[in-house]
């Protein structure tokens, strides 16, 4: 670059180093003779007849003759490349003769910071079944890659709590008991509430569709068993991956956003036991509890619409439920929630170890581990009602 003239110079600028354009025709093609000094200070007096000149649209070629340019700055060279690119954009042919090679520098180092590198060409469109096997592949990938994160960290949770890397499995009580308090006892409310209005409106569909048949006392068996084998377990599975599932995501991934779980690693201490370990034992602990809670509230709800909606005492209702269950139907609603548990709270802890650095990637983790754990939890529900089914349970 070519440094303007002294500033006592430029402040009292000689009129005739301002910058000067001739304009001539040689054999059809457009030759433009530029002169003076072309610098930050005077390029003003050309800038409107290099606007006229970029607008031209009666010339096929121009060239362009800067040998008589005096002095010529970053500002100079960037109106004449605007002059070349805006000639080349409308395919005029421009050839730039004369000058220095300190000018010659500046001018291709403007012009390429102008027009910057040459843009990639665009892909070719795929039609719609190429895409879609592309996003069913990426899927696969991402499905393989969350297996193994999920595989990494039950892993890590069965061999201890492994509070200090490679060092240690102390466990941390006070934490458990927090979570436990936090994902259990403050469920309740939602929990029984949910399960109670669930199991009354079970009760009063069943009621009411086997009235047309006299049968209304196996209203009882239906809620008994849909309850305690399925929907008591499922409900408070959803509930809780909703409500301590976000929860789990959220936490580890603002912590993961704050570079938190980065300094406990250098530490010395694992990030798997000090923040999944306590809340995957939690849920291990919360679920089954708030089943049973729900079992109960499910149960109650049934109880209260068919004394009303049928005239069922709550005696004979008890009475035909404990002739028509048995201890199997209670266990195999229970044996499902320590599985639900693992699955919420892995799911929760990977979703919340692959946030980034933005609010929009915690929000988007945050819903991926509410919809992945329901969807899974729906489908691990489904397999082992085959499973029952097949060992006759």
């Amino acid at each position: 670059m070519l440094n303007d003239a002294p500033l006592e110079a430029s402040r009292t600028p000689d009129a005739q180093n301002h910058p000067k354009i001739e304009v001539r025709e040689d054999g059809g093609a457009l030759v433009c003779a530029f002169s003076g000094n072309w610098t930050t200070r005077r390029v003003h007096f050309v800038d409107h007849d290099m606007r006229v000149l970029e607008s031209r649209r009666d010339a096929k070629s121009m060239t362009v003759d800067i040998s008589g340019i005096q002095r010529i700055d970053t500002a100079g060279a960037w109106i004449i490349e605007r002059l070349i690119a805006a000639n080349t954009s409308r395919g005029v042919d421009t050839k730039l003769v004369g000058g220095s090679e300190a000018a010659s520098i500046l001018l291709g180092a403007v012009g390429e910071a102008t027009r910057g590198k040459e843009a990639p060409p665009r892909p070719v469109q795929s039609n719609i079944v190429i895409r879609f096997l592309e996003t069913l592949g990426r899927g696969v990938y991402a499905a393989r890659d969350d297996f193994i994160a999920s595989m990494y960290i039950l892993g890590s949770t069965i061999r201890g709590a492994q509070m200090k890397l490679g060092r240690g499995h102390g466990v941390n009580p006070a934490a458990i008991v927090s979570q436990i308090d936090r994902m259990g006892v403050g469920a309740i409310p939602v929990v029984v509430l949910m399960s109670a209005i669930v199991g009354a409106i079970v009760a009063q569909q069943g009621a009411f569709q086997l009235r047309y048949f006299g049968a209304e006392i196996f209203v009882v068996d239906l809620v008994g068993i849909l309850v305690l084998r399925e929907l008591g377990v499922l409900l408070t599975a959803i509930m809780i991956a909703g409500r301590s599932g976000s929860a789990i995501t959220a936490e580890i991934g603002s912590m993961k956003m704050r570079e938190e779980v980065d300094a406990l690693t250098v530490i010395g201490l694992n990030p798997v036991g000090v923040l999944v370990f306590p809340r995957l034992v939690a849920l291990v602990i919360a679920l089954p509890c708030l089943t049973i809670a729900a079992n109960f509230a499910a149960i109650g709800g049934a109880i209260a619409v068919t004394w009303v909606y049928s005239g069922i005492p709550p005696e004979a209702f008890i009475d035909r439920m404990r002739a028509s269950i048995d201890l199997s139907t209670i266990l195999a609603g229970l044996i499902k929630a320590p599985f639900m548990a693992l699955i919420i709270g892995i799911i929760g802890s990977v979703e919340g170890m692959k946030v980034g650095g933005s609010a929009e990637s915690l929000g988007l983790r945050v819903t991926s581990s509410v919809v992945k754990s329901i969807f899974v939890v729906i489908i691990v529900d489904g397999m082992f009602a085959m499973f029952y089914a097949a060992i006759d349970f």
